[in-house]
């Protein structure tokens, strides 16, 4: 009984101290891009969308509904949802195990860092875990006794399921096949309550359905098609390290113990729960070598360990009290990395210190010092000028900051990467035409640090095909210009479209010396090429953490960039090189940021993107040597 009653204190307390912390990380965390795509389609009310069923952009909506508008609007029901599962777990288990087991288990589940942060995003892996977990509690009930009620639960789970998200059929998947490899499970399959819940569950597929039969299956083809590349890949390996750091070694491997142990025990529901989580974490492990690795994916097999979850506590104490208290400590660690992590994203200062690693969350930053230029530059353009965006990201998050749910989007690779094109179009909001734009003056927001570099020239290139020459460009760089935008003014309209007229694109430049990270002290040497498309550059400034320290000899010979940049038409080739020296001395001793101001001899002024350097401490004089 004392047992008992410390897990259950310990659940609460973790539990409440949880819930504070994501309602204050909610409320403050920047809006993920795709959570702004999420708002958009909830202010298109339909049954489906390209990107994923419709439940996740109505909750989105009854949540603005509800709470107003803002970011904590957006995620409140899903801080709602996600507070109520763990206490499903606890239900379960202590139903299927015993109460002691049902808080250890809930534990588990507050300390497993994926499923814990579920809810500080409105993502619709919320509602997955929600679908997961009521149809496994459902379906566990039933292998002892099918009433109505827990078939209404099974139907209601798979709805929820089938409106969330393409992956539920993985789970789904899973859970038929556990069911068929059981003789009770394939008695559940024949009880007509049954059959009349999975039809139901079947049913909500049809929007989805009927959304791909009239577009042509583009949800389908990118969700089961184009985004994978479908030949075999060693990069799948890195799953079992990936998942070992995310869900904490210990606890995933207790996890993985536990689905092996259960796998044919005699209590029919704890081996369903064994055999489903088991084979949706394997079944993503071999999908893993085929499938896409260029997105986020670490989250997939999040359904698997929320099957495993009950069965936690009966590995655990099997093992010593040492190695006990190392998988609750180590899962603990974590989960406050994780917090850590969200805290930091959420903090501006933390997140231009992230600038220099490659773990850099571009797509939380910078939106709403975005929003505030894309104000200020409108208040000094006509009254009727037009707000178009780059892409989808830039889109949706200018949306949802200033209120405007239908700002038109270029053609755009990320807009087909992400399968957010179609949607566009039905919307009405891709502009495939410069006759879309003309007539009205416009504002342009393009978003630089949104293509490989190797590919931004081309990128300025199809902008000039398309609006002609680019005019002098309003450059904000946010955290040293890890995130970068370019918001392109043409008060009077677009001109006269010319096929004479060059290229005009923002300047491009790359040090060559120092490298990032750098350290430097006694003279330092910048070295590098800059240029710009159809005009070319008149001089090249030296910056350290923004102020001017010096100015370049522009001009030197830099052949091998015309190589590189074939398509360049600025008409210094092959004199783009710069060079200065600029004395570290004078430079305060620490971390300092190397930038560059590039000017056009159009008159264009662009700041370029810092690079960190480390300034050593100037020596001591020799006497004080001495």
């Amino acid at each position: 009984m004392r047992e008992h009653n410390r897990a259950r204190a310990a659940f609460v307390t973790l539990w409440t101290a949880i819930v504070l912390v994501k309602l204050v990380v909610a409320a403050r965390l920047p809006l993920f891009v795709d959570e702004a795509f999420y708002w958009q389609e909830g202010r298109h009310l339909a049954w489906a969308y390209s990107d994923l069923p419709g439940l996740t952009a109505w909750t989105i909506r009854l949540g603005g509904e509800l709470f107003g508008d803002g970011v904590f609007a957006v995620r409140a029901l899903f801080l709602l949802v996600s507070a109520l599962l763990p206490w499903i777990v606890v239900a379960m288990t202590r139903r299927e195990v015993d109460p002691h087991a049902g808080w250890v288990a809930g534990c588990g589940a507050l300390v497993l860092p994926l499923f814990a942060m579920l809810g500080v995003m409105a993502l619709p892996d919320v509602l997955l875990a929600l679908a997961t977990l009521l149809a496994l509690d459902a379906l566990a009930k039933m292998l002892r006794g099918i009433s109505y009620g827990d078939a209404a639960q099974l139907a209601l789970a798979l709805a929820i399921g089938a409106l969330s998200h393409y992956r539920f059929i993985a789970a789904l998947g899973a859970g038929f096949l556990a069911l068929l490899l059981m003789p009770q499970g394939r008695a559940v399959l024949r009880d007509p309550r049954v059959i009349i819940a999975l039809a139901f569950g079947a049913a909500a597929w049809m929007p989805l359905l009927a959304w791909n039969v009239e577009n042509a299956e583009a949800g389908l083809r990118f969700q089961l098609v184009d985004r994978h590349p479908w030949s075999l890949h060693l990069e799948g390996i890195t799953f079992l390290g990936i998942q070992a750091v995310l869900v904490t070694p210990l606890l995933f491997a207790a996890l993985l113990a536990a689905a092996w142990r259960f796998r044919r025990h005699d209590n029919p529901a704890l081996r369903l729960l064994a055999l489903s989580g088991g084979i949706v974490i394997a079944g993503f492990f071999v999908l893993g070598f085929f499938a896409d690795t260029e997105r986020v994916s670490f989250h997939w097999p999040l359904p698997g360990y929320v099957a495993l979850l009950p069965l936690l506590p009966a590995v655990l104490a099997g093992w010593t009290r040492w190695l006990r208290v190392a998988t609750w400590a180590l899962a603990g660690c974590g989960l406050v990395a994780v917090l850590g992590y969200y805290v930091a994203v959420s903090t501006p200062q933390a997140r231009a210190q992230m600038a220099e690693f490659k773990w850099y969350p571009s797509n939380f930053a910078g939106w709403d010092e975005l929003a505030a230029e894309v104000a200020e530059l409108r208040a000094t353009l006509p009254p009727d000028t037009r707000l178009v965006a780059d892409n989808f990201k830039i889109g949706a998050e200018l949306g949802f900051a200033l209120g405007e749910t239908d700002i038109p989007v270029l053609d755009h690779p990320l807009n087909r990467s992400h399968g957010r094109a179609p949607q566009l179009k039905l919307w009405g909001l891709e502009v495939v035409s410069r006759d879309a734009l003309s007539g009205t003056p416009l504002l342009l927001v393009v978003g630089a640090s949104d293509v490989a570099y190797r590919d931004l020239l081309q990128r300025y290139h199809a902008l000039c095909e398309r609006l002609g020459p680019l005019p002098a460009p309003r450059v904000l760089n946010i955290d040293h210009g890890r995130q970068r935008f370019l918001l392109f003014a043409w008060p009077q309209g677009l001109v006269a479209a010319s096929d004479e007229a060059p290229c005009r694109a923002p300047a491009m430049a790359w040090v060559d010396t120092p490298v990032a990270g750098a350290r430097v002290e006694g003279e330092l040497d910048v070295a590098g090429w800059a240029f710009k498309d159809g005009v070319g550059l008149s001089r090249v400034e030296i910056l350290v953490d923004g102020r001017v320290v010096g100015e370049a000899r522009y001009g030197l010979p830099s052949p091998g960039t015309a190589q590189f940049w074939r398509i360049s038409t600025d008409p210094g080739h092959p004199d783009v090189g710069f060079r200065a020296q600029v004395d570290a001395a004078a430079l305060a001793p620490g971390r300092r940021w190397l930038g560059l101001r590039l000017h056009g001899r159009d008159g264009s002024v662009e700041d370029w993107i810092e690079t960190p350097i480390r300034v050593a401490p100037a020596a001591p004089p020799a006497a004080v040597r001495e």
